[in-house]
């Protein structure tokens, strides 16, 4: 991580936090041999704030927190965890990691990157859920570069 933390995380200020935090993540993960995508959509059909897959096919998922209020009022994270080898809570350098599960991985970013606080455990994911979640990662990373390259299609 380097220079200025993210503004604190008033109601006000969440949307540009949590911006500055997703960042980093992405910029963290690429540095680490993992391919993110941001939103990226679940067989469950949630969203996971950010997904990763890396050279071996394992799923790194990462849920952005803002602020602990943030935090206790998102009672959906642990529907994600059957979809990831990795899971992590990534959370700006301000906020109390003693809130988070201590069974989980733990970044601390800023808009710059990210550190590894607590290394998430592996947990492999059923395979055939891993064979239509690489698909449907595929196939949203693809959606996403047309999308970028001619937004009207």
């Amino acid at each position: 991580m380097h220079g200025q933390s993210p503004p604190a995380a008033t109601e006000s200020a969440r949307p540009q936090v949590t911006r500055a935090l997703t960042l980093g993540v992405c910029r963290h993960l690429r540095n680490s041999a993992v391919t993110p995508l941001q939103e990226f959509k679940l067989g469950s059909g949630r969203r996971a704030d950010i997904a990763g897959l890396d050279r071996q096919g394992r799923f790194t998922i990462v849920e952005v927190k803002s602020s602990p209020a943030d935090f206790h009022s998102d009672a959906k994270w642990p529907e994600y965890l059957e979809h990831a080898d990795f899971f992590y809570f990534a959370v700006g350098p301000a906020f109390p990691l003693e809130l988070l599960p201590a069974e989980h991985g733990v970044l601390v970013a800023d808009r710059f990157g990210a550190a590894v606080i607590r290394a998430a455990e592996e947990r492999p994911i059923n395979a055939n859920r891993r064979r239509h979640q690489t698909l449907r990662f595929a196939r949203q990373a693809a959606a996403n570069l047309i999308d970028a390259v001619d937004p009207n299609i």
